[in-house]
Formats: C-alpha cells, structure tokens, sequence
C-alpha cells in the first residue's frame, strides 16, 4: 500500500466480505486517478454545472472529488464505508461542498433517484452477479451517459491477485489469459474483453459508444529511474492500440 497521503486509513490490501471480495481503491495521489478522470472528462458533454454525477463504488471518493467543480452535485455510493472516513477528510480539506458519500449495495436495491451522469471505475468485476449492472442503466435519466471502467484481460498481469494454490504471490503473469473458467475459479474478481463488456452492457439497454484500452500507469512501481523511461517510451498517453500495455478498459455508454 501506498501510505504516503494523509487520507491513506491504511485499510487492508485484501478486503473481503466472507468469500466475496471487495478489492480496495486506488489513493488520492494514484495516477491511474488522474487518467480515469481525464477521459471521462474528454467525453462530449460529460460535464456541465446542470448535471448530477452518480459514482457508483466510489471507494476514498478520490474520483468523485475530481469532478466537484464542475457538476452541480457528486455522490458516491460504495457497499463498505470503511473509506467515509478517508473522503470526508479530503473533501473538508478541500472545501468541497457538494460532494457526499452514502452506504449503499446496489445489489439489494432499486435506485432511489436518477442521476444525469455515473462514473464507475474498476467495480462490476466485483459484483457477486454481473447482470446487476442493468443498476447503472435504471440510475440514469434519459439520455445519460456513464463513464465505466473494468479490468483487461489482456494486461500481463493480474490486476486484483487470485488464490492460486502453491504459489504465495497472487499477481501471476498471464494468469488472466487462461480461459475465462480456469481464471474465475481461482482469480478475486472477473476480467474482461470488449466483447465481454460490450455484450453486458448492451443486455442491460445501453448504447456503448465507445471502448477504449488504459495504458498502465504503473502506480504499483516505486518512483525510479527505470519507472520514468517506461513511462516515456512504452507506457506513455491516456490510452493505448496495444492490449498487453493496457490495465484497464474505458468505456462510454449511453442510456
């Protein structure tokens, strides 16, 4: 864990409740963050002073926090609220006010309100049926759009770690591009291909617009000489053509 920011509560790497695993987010000061954000924010009319932003597993609110200036409200939503603690740290050190955070499984329950925008960045793979995500779909007024983001299966490693007998490092290579049984028997959270989420996406009624791949920012990496060269010349821009330089697929879709 990276504990080098002071609303890091230094909650556990492995978060699980029962055998259902949780993951934990990315710090405030993550570059993969920044990138997110950014995209979603190229998006044509993603953001406006009008408009609502849903986050839906919104973690620290580390992401949600990035869009307060320029929504007219952020919420974020998360099934644990062992972060509330992080986020309501940053944003009154931030002196964000309309921004908030509410304990909410999106599994249980029908939205109670809809919302004009969602972000929702590495969290259906977590999901204990993925076909709840037709939940992002319902929480969205009419001609929404949401920003979604979900694990590749085509990056090196894997990306949330696996119970993998014998071995006592969780983050194999090439783990993920086992078959998708193989993988989902031992791995902690489902990985995907475009045409996995296009379909699942598309099942619950939206129209995806776009799939981009996430180049890897390399947070894992301490800062070095090395990190700095890979990030110039391999590892470089917001996204990439490449699918085994990409951690993340980004994905825009509208209702």
């Amino acid at each position: 864990m990276n504990f080098n920011n002071k609303y890091d509560k230094r909650v556990p790497d492995e978060l699980f409740r029962g055998d259902h695993y949780l993951g934990r987010p990315a710090d405030f000061t993550d570059k993969i963050v920044e990138r997110r954000v950014r995209l979603a924010k190229q998006i044509d009319e993603f953001v406006g002073k009008e408009y609502s932003l849903l986050d839906i597993g919104c973690g620290n609110g580390a992401s949600m926090a990035l869009f307060a200036s320029s929504m007219a409200t952020c919420t974020g939503i998360d099934i644990e609220d062992v972060h509330q603690d992080e986020f309501d740290v940053y944003v009154k050190d931030q002196d964000i006010k309309n921004c908030s955070f509410k304990k909410f499984d999106i599994e249980k329950g029908p939205p109670d309100i809809r919302y004009d925008r969602i972000i929702s960045f590495e969290v259906i793979e977590h999901l204990r049926d993925e076909r709840n995500v037709k939940f992002y779909y319902d929480a969205l007024n009419e001609g929404g759009i949401a920003a979604i983001s979900v694990p590749n299966k085509w990056w090196i490693f894997e990306t949330h770690g696996a119970r993998l007998p014998l071995l006592p490092w969780n983050r194999v290579p090439f783990f993920s591009w086992l078959p998708r049984p193989v993988h989902e028997r031992f791995a902690n959270a489902r990985i995907y291909t475009k045409k996995r989420i296009r379909k699942l996406l598309e099942h619950a009624g939206f129209n995806v617009e776009k799939i981009e791949y996430v180049t890897a920012p390399l947070d894992v990496l301490k800062e070095s000489r090395f990190k700095r060269l890979f990030i110039k010349y391999i590892f470089k821009g917001d996204t990439t053509r490449w699918p085994f330089l990409a951690t993340s697929l980004f994905i825009v879709a509208r209702k």
